[in-house]
């Protein structure tokens, strides 16, 4: 345990005592976000990122000393184990370093080379490549024996030829250089540094076929293979698999027909060997051809399609967790009366409205569009509910229809102030319209957590509900869709989806825990995602609730069924009280705190109630006058920092962004077009822009600031809302480049590549390759394919 420690301490930079008290933590049984908040003392101060990321590699390291403990004792009853062997075996880093040095031990089938073995060639083996001055035929001639017969009368082994004693030698060396450790990983690094990943179209595949022309730009594709950006990558792994697309690794340099590889000639060199005229010297070249083609090359190009399939899904999964975080963390509108329109043609627009409680209070259904074209009538009932309701924010979700139904929310509301004005003679407050993402409302809708919750609604109205509140509070409303389900992610469905539900599933613990949660109105959905509290307990919780209404304090948490000293330690900070028994109740101050809050009290002589608030009197504190043992001045520094700002919510102020009137489908769009929207999506290589005309424009990597940029999220995230040029519209291929430069000129339209990223927004098509002689632009090369990322 102590070397995992000591290697944790070096990878995340910190001490060995901090790595030491958050794995006890851990062990212990208390989640992330608690240690990050409650337990800086302890830790030293390691954030939530550092923890996370220790809780990762901890895990890691502790599967890869359980093999290689397996790995040690199965050596050690061959009886081959040596000193050596063991020190090797300790000192492997990775999981594949320890099986490379465990792979000639392993039990295997029998193969050529084990049976030449048994035959007694390896002698012969060992002799002809110390000596290469020996005459191989001559040398085999001493170990030709009569051919064989198995037990079920057919042929067995025959080495009764000195040709087939040399193929057994042949089969005997090339097995022990595939199984040296030292050679495998060499030749792996080498190639992952120099080698080519290249796809080719498999031959007979229509390129005409939709299905076939997405992969358009793979179909005579290479790149050194360390250098592949995730998206591509990935699309080169789902081409392979729909069998579109054959992948392969290749050479650096191809090699002269009937000359050796470089790859043969590095192994030559591993074993200080070269070819010098000698009599055995022509069989040892052609050992060590066998050796990288038929043994090594296909195996290391399965490691290393695997080491890129990895790494390209460590980067999409970062790429969902980012915007899935930047999207629970959107500006909340509030406690505000809001309409969600789900928009739909032939089925209609469902209509839900929800009070500023997040509680269904009416539903419809109108048909503006094809084929009742039904305007006047919609807008009157539109019109009935908003009136009735006191409607505040009309939400509208983005997809089909939904630039025609933000066009009617926009007549209606240009209508009721009209009729405000005749009738009254004033306006009304204003109405905001607002086009959200619908993602995963569908999923909602059908889920069982959605018929207990609107058991008599219509699934098709319960999106509309989901559309309305994820306005009012998205973390609390998306906390109840399964986080893939979200669509901020590419290629979500070829990663390793266990690695991305535990990766999403902290990233939305996380996020709910940075903001807290009422208790007394939170959904089971989202107090299960509290520190501490399980799916089980969370509905016990409601139950609760429900049986004995709000809580008024903290500690009567400890009445509900199932719920410890424990649990209650590792969530009742993350917990709020509004208008309960204690003041602290509604503050992230843990309850374990409390009497530290009582000597704040004790010493400025005001009651808690007149403490929250007062920054200018709290500042003039010292923590270190009410640090003691068990809390240290970095925890009273935590306190004094939530009493000046009791309950605060981290997410920014709610804004709305505002669509150009006239603007509502690409072909509206013209160059130098200066527009505001909402940022949808963020990748390495640029940021996609929602501006209302049913397809995202990519803002690329190097027209997002007059500075050098190398990571979008360096300036933009999921859910911000920009100003942006247009640079180029191509609406063919549905296609539109964006700046945030301002100032900056037009794109020109025979200018030159200025990117290495290339990726995905709604409705993209495949990257296309440098190889072309010309290209339509310097943005178009960015593109790519979000519908089939998100597949």
């Amino acid at each position: 345990m102590q070397q995992i420690v000591r290697q944790l301490a070096a990878e995340i930079k910190v001490t060995e005592s901090q790595v030491r008290a958050a794995v006890e933590l851990l062990d212990g049984g208390a989640t992330v976000p608690f240690i990050a908040r409650y337990r800086k003392e302890v830790t030293g101060g390691l954030d939530d990122v550092q923890l996370r990321e220790l809780e990762a590699r901890l895990a890691y390291l502790r599967e890869l000393e359980d093999r290689r403990v397996a790995v040690l004792k199965s050596i050690d009853e061959q009886g081959k184990l040596t000193d050596a062997l063991r020190a090797a075996i300790a000192a492997a880093p990775t999981k594949q370093e320890l099986e490379d040095i465990y792979l000639p031990f392993k039990q295997k089938r029998r193969t050529k080379g084990q049976i030449a073995k048994e035959f007694g060639i390896e002698p012969l083996a060992d002799k002809l490549l110390a000596d290469p001055t020996l005459d191989p035929h001559a040398e085999a001639q001493a170990f030709c024996q009569p051919a064989t017969t198995l037990d079920d009368g057919k042929p067995g082994p025959d080495f009764s030829t000195t040709f087939a004693v040399l193929d057994g030698v042949r089969d005997i060396l090339s097995e022990r250089w595939a199984e040296d450790a030292v050679l495998v990983q060499s030749l792996r690094e080498w190639l992952w540094a120099e080698g080519l990943l290249r796809s080719k179209k498999v031959d007979g595949k229509n390129e005409n076929d939709p299905e076939v022309a997405k992969f358009r730009d793979y179909f005579d594709y290479d790149e050194p293979i360390g250098r592949v950006p995730s998206h591509r990558a990935l699309a080169v792994f789902r081409g392979r698999a729909l069998e579109i697309l054959e992948a392969k690794l290749v050479l650096p340099v191809e090699p002269e027909p009937g000359q050796p590889s470089i790859a043969e000639g590095k192994i030559a060199l591993h074993l200080g060997w070269s070819h010098q005229g000698r009599k055995s010297d022509d069989l040892l070249r052609k050992c060590v051809a066998w050796t990288w083609r038929v043994k090594l090359s296909l195996s290391t190009e399965r490691d290393l399609f695997s080491r890129l399939r990895e790494e390209a899904e460590k980067v999409a999964i970062k790429v969902f967790a980012d915007n899935l975080r930047d999207l629970l963390l959107a500006a909340p509108a509030g406690p505000r009366a809001v309409m969600g329109l789900d928009p739909g043609i032939r089925t209609g627009v469902k209509v839900a409205v929800v009070d500023r409680t997040g509680k269904l209070v009416e539903t419809a259904t109108v048909y503006p569009h094809e084929p009742r074209r039904d305007w006047d009538g919609s807008l009157a009932t539109l019109g009935r509910l908003c009136m009735k309701h006191g409607v505040q924010l009309i939400a509208i979700g983005n997809g089909t229809a939904s630039r025609e139904t933000d066009k009617l929310a926009a007549e209606l509301i240009k209508l009721m102030q009209k009729q405000a004005v005749d009738q009254a003679g004033q306006a009304l407050p204003a109405i905001e319209k607002i086009v959200v993402s619908e993602a995963g409302a569908s999923v909602y809708s059908a889920s069982e957590y959605a018929s207990q919750e609107m058991p008599d609604v219509d699934v098709s109205l319960r999106g509309a509900a989901s559309i309305a509140r994820r306005l009012q509070d998205p973390l609390a409303e998306l906390v109840k869709i399964e986080p893939k389900s979200i669509g901020v992610g590419q290629y979500q469905h070829d990663v390793n989806q266990s690695e991305l539900a535990r990766t999403l599933d902290a990233v939305v613990e996380d996020c709910v825990n940075s903001v807290g949660v009422d208790l007394n109105t939170a959904s089971a959905p989202l107090l299960a995602r509290v520190s501490g509290l399980s799916g089980s307990v969370a509905k016990a919780v409601v139950r609760w609730r429900e049986q004995h209404g709000a809580f008024k304090n903290r500690k009567q948490l400890m009445e509900v069924s199932g719920l410890g000293a424990k649990t209650f330690e590792q969530a009742a900070g993350f917990l709020r009280i509004r208008d309960g028994d204690n003041p602290l109740d509604m503050t992230g101050v843990h309850p374990e705190t409390y009497p530290v809050v009582e000597q704040i009290m004790e010493k400025t002589g005001k009651p808690v109630a007149e403490l929250m608030g007062r920054a200018e009197m709290l500042k003039t504190l010292k923590p270190e006058l009410f640090a003691n043992e068990k809390f240290g001045v970095i925890t009273v520094r935590d306190i004094l920092g939530e009493l000046e700002k009791p309950g605060r919510d981290p997410r920014p102020d709610f804004k709305v962004a505002r669509f150009n009137e006239g603007v509502e489908d690409i072909a509206d769009l013209r160059e130098g077009m200066v527009l505001e929207g909402t940022v949808s999506n963020v990748a390495q290589f640029g940021a996609f822009v929602d501006l209302g005309v049913h397809q995202d424009g990519l803002v690329h990597v190097s027209q997002l600031s007059h500075k050098f940029v190398q990571d979008a999220r360096e300036v933009v995230k999921t859910g911000d809302i920009v100003k942006v040029k247009v640079l180029e519209v191509d609406a063919a291929r549905k296609r539109i480049s964006l700046s945030m430069k301002l100032d900056a000129a037009p794109a020109r339209r025979d200018g030159p590549r200025d990117n290495r990223f290339e990726g995905a927004g709604r409705g993209y098509a495949p990257p296309r390759r440098a190889a072309e002689p010309a290209q339509p632009s310097a943005m178009a090369s960015a593109f790519a394919k979000l519908q089939q990322g998100k597949r």
